[in-house]
Formats: structure tokens, sequence, C-alpha cells
């Protein structure tokens, strides 16, 4: 499969919003970007699931992931749209089905489903989730991902489990894309998570550090083999965080005007083209065929996406190196 690439709109999050001050355009300024990628040569936009900012909870807008979801997906004609990823204790999975299958109808089958066990502890708490053990999260996603497949792909499907159970939903349409919408599973633990995209995943989304990666796909592919899944039918994915600047640019003059609207974390590549080609084809030889792309400030200044889209694309995009997969 060549390598593909998505780039995160900003939802509010990550305070990817702050300066903006009026909710509508709050929205517009999301949808702008999204628009922008989907003229492009991006294949997908992706958004986040929660609903407190980081790094620290403010009084500050965070669009709700599904609802975003549901709209960028008539906002835009090409692209394909995910969660990196839904956070399963904020919806119950069979709910999640019916919720994801209507989207994917929606979208004309461009969306990309994203599950994930969760792990911010204040959202889940002021919501009124409580805060599960991971070990109980974990289970919980289990049972998920078992109960979401049978829904997308079962006319009555049952299920008893620990924690979730339905008893025959009828869960119609199912969706368009064939056999299902593809299932992105967040999370690399090798025990659980990693067992879990073998058996029902179609994408993992693990670490963007080539070794880790390495050591991590190797994992997923004894689990493939366990269960009788062809490893290459996996897409495997890492969010890279990046700012693509001009040769011979200083890093701290180019990212002056974004800094001033959102602060940038230590691992946010700031480099030219050549640079961020370079880290990149170290994680594509250690395996990953897929890098859903953030980039700071974004909402504000498109110009960081163009480059990307034209100085970093090309070298790239279309690359065989990595092996076949799906979605």
């Amino acid at each position: 499969m060549a390598v593909q690439f998505g780039v995160f709109v900003p939802q509010g999050w990550r305070m990817d919003l702050a300066q903006i001050k009026d909710p509508v355009e709050k929205y517009e300024a999301m949808t702008r970007v999204a628009q922008a990628a989907d003229k492009g040569r991006w294949d997908s936009i992706w958004v986040y699931d929660h609903f407190h900012t980081i790094p620290e909870p403010k009084l500050e807008a965070t669009f709700e992931c599904w609802t975003i979801t549901s709209t960028l997906v008539r906002d835009t004609k090409r692209v394909r749209v995910g969660q990196m990823v839904g956070c399963n204790g904020y919806r119950n999975p069979a709910l999640y089905a019916k919720i994801a299958s209507t989207v994917d109808v929606a979208s004309h089958g461009r969306l990309n489903a994203g599950i994930g066990a969760g792990w911010y502890e204040h959202e889940w708490r002021a919501y009124g989730y409580g805060f599960p053990e991971l070990k109980e999260r974990m289970g919980m996603l289990k049972e998920a991902c078992e109960i979401i497949h049978r829904m997308w792909t079962e006319d009555y499907p049952t299920f008893k489990g620990k924690y979730y159970t339905i008893d025959r939903p009828i869960s119609e349409p199912k969706g368009v894309q064939k056999p299902h919408p593809p299932l992105w599973i967040g999370g690399s633990g090798e025990r659980v998570t990693l067992k879990l995209v073998a058996q029902f995943g179609d994408a993992c989304n693990i670490e963007p550090d080539p070794d880790v990666a390495r050591h991590k796909l190797k994992v997923l592919r004894d689990h493939c083999e366990s269960v009788g899944r062809n490893y290459n039918d996996i897409t495997k994915s890492a969010t890279v965080e990046v700012y693509p600047i001009g040769r011979g640019e200083d890093p701290k003059r180019a990212t002056a005007k974004a800094r001033s609207f959102e602060s940038f974390r230590e691992a946010t590549l700031v480099a030219d083209a050549d640079r961020i080609v370079a880290h990149l084809e170290t994680l594509i030889d250690a395996g990953l065929n897929y890098f859903i792309i953030y980039i700071p400030g974004v909402a504000y200044d498109h110009e960081p996406l163009h480059r990307f889209e034209t100085e970093v694309l090309p070298q790239l995009a279309g690359s065989a190196r990595a092996e076949p997969a799906k979605a």
C-alpha cells in the first residue's frame, strides 16, 4: 500500500481555537481547514474525542467528536474522516456502532471509525462516567470491539459479557463500506490492544518512534498469526506533530506567529521538508504506512498545511515501501 496522510483539524481540545471568540467562527475555522485538506492531496482529516482542553481543563470550547464528524463528512467531498480515537467509555458500544454506520452512509462511505479505552480522568469524572481502573477499561474495550463488529456484520446480534449486553438489536443500515466501516483501534498495549487489532481492527495507531514501532508491529504480526489474520490487511498508523518551514529559515522566527496562537509541544518537529521527509522515512522503514499529522496554529494560518502538501507529500505519497493495507 502506498503511504497515506491525514491531518487533524482544529476542534479546540488543544487550545487550538482559543484566539477566536465567536463559537460559530470557531466552528467555521475548523471547517475551513477540513475543506482546504479536501481540495488538496490529503487522504483524510481527523478529530479527537475529548470534552475538556489540555494541557489542563479550561473554560474553552472543545467540539464533540461525533457531532463534528457528521458535519465534516457533509462539508467535504473527497477526504475520509476519522477519530483518533473514539473513547469507548463515553458511549455504549451498540450506540457507537449505530452512530458510526449512520455517519458512514452520510459520508457515502468515507468514515474511519476510531475506538480506544480512554484515559483523560478529569473529563471522565466531570461528565459522570467515573474512572474505572485500566484493567477494567481494557475489558470494556475488548467487549466493545466484539459488539461493534457484530452490530456491523450480523442482523440480530447477541452478546452477554461482564460489562455489556445486547439482545438482537436491529442496526440498519449497517453502513455502505463492505464488509463494514474500517475500525481504527488506538493504543499499543501488547497483551490486549494489539490482540484486539488482530481480531477486529482494520488499523492500529502506535507511537511515532522507529524502534518502538518496529517492536510493536512484530507483536501485532505474532497476534495475527495466532488468530489467523492477514497482517498485511491492517493499516499501521502513527500521529506525528510537525511544523514545516522553508529551507534555511530560522525555526523560532518562522514559528513566532503560530506560537502566539498555540503552544508547541517538545515533540513537535519544526523543520524543512527534507528533514521531515527523512524523519518519516525512518518510520516507514519501521513498517508504518499511514501518518496522521498535527500542525500547530493551522486554524489561523493554512500556509504550513499547504507547505506540507506541496513539499513533503510529493516525496512520500505513492511510496510502496510499506506493506499493503486496507482502508
